[in-house]
């Protein structure tokens, strides 16, 4: 790949990147206000965001900070809202055997929600994933939420109840973008209720964070039994 291209692909990137930047601005400087008011300094705050790097999990841990939790407790609960993250790596982890293995392991770190579907998005497209184009989208977005964290950290206190602002309410809607744009995929319909109700009957009776790891796994469960066309699908 020439260094034309490479700045091309990564120009690409940079360009999907716009509307993830825009829709988590609110949400990442809820995030830094909500940090120092559970008691985090503005460095901890910025390095919260800057090492766990998932806008879910980080409010899970700045809530359990608060609250007399064992450190074991709020690291597994992290680890449970996280775990989509394992599914998404295993998910797109094969179509990604062109890249050296310092190259996934960076790659990885950086797959939050909306990288994933992009990525996804260009798989179905027929297009590669290059680590030009990859790495584009994700630096961007990267930067974006530490520096909103900090922002948020740091000013948040002028800002008397952040959450009454309801801002953060971008970020889910960005969200259900994301899972509409995946609505003439095979069986989506059937896969999107499916999880919903596992994770609702999940949040009810298990509680959160869990009930966002059922949903997701009763949901892929169903789609390698149901769902037409797909390897291993019964019919």
């Amino acid at each position: 790949m020439t260094s034309s291209t490479v700045r091309s692909e990564f120009l690409l990137g940079a360009k999907a990147s716009i509307p993830v930047v825009v829709a988590a601005l609110p949400f990442g400087l809820l995030f830094g206000a909500l940090a120092v008011e559970n008691g985090l300094s503005v460095t901890e705050a910025v390095l919260f965001s800057a090492l766990v790097y998932a806008g879910a999990s980080q409010m899970v841990g700045i809530d359990l900070f608060g609250q007399n939790v064992a450190p074991w407790l709020i690291v597994l609960s992290i680890f449970a809202v996280n775990f989509r993250h394992v599914l998404y790596s295993a998910a797109i982890g094969r179509r990604l055997g062109h890249w050296s293995t310092p190259r996934k392991a960076l790659g990885f770190f950086f797959l939050i929600d909306p990288q994933y579907a992009e990525s996804e998005r260009k798989l179905q497209n027929g297009q590669s994933i290059s680590f030009a184009w990859y790495m584009g989208m994700a630096i961007p977005i990267y930067v974006a939420w530490v520096s909103e964290a900090a922002i948020g950290a740091i000013f948040g206190g002028l800002i008397e109840d952040p959450e009454s602002l309801g801002l953060d309410f971008l970020l889910p809607i960005y969200f259900l973008g994301l899972v509409m744009s995946f609505r003439k995929s095979p069986g989506w319909l059937p896969v999107v209720v499916i999880s919903a109700a596992a994770s609702i009957l999940a949040f009810v009776t298990v509680g959160s964070p869990w009930h966002v790891s059922i949903g997701a796994a009763v949901a892929i469960l169903y789609a390698v039994i149901r769902v037409p066309g797909q390897p291993g699908a019964r019919t």
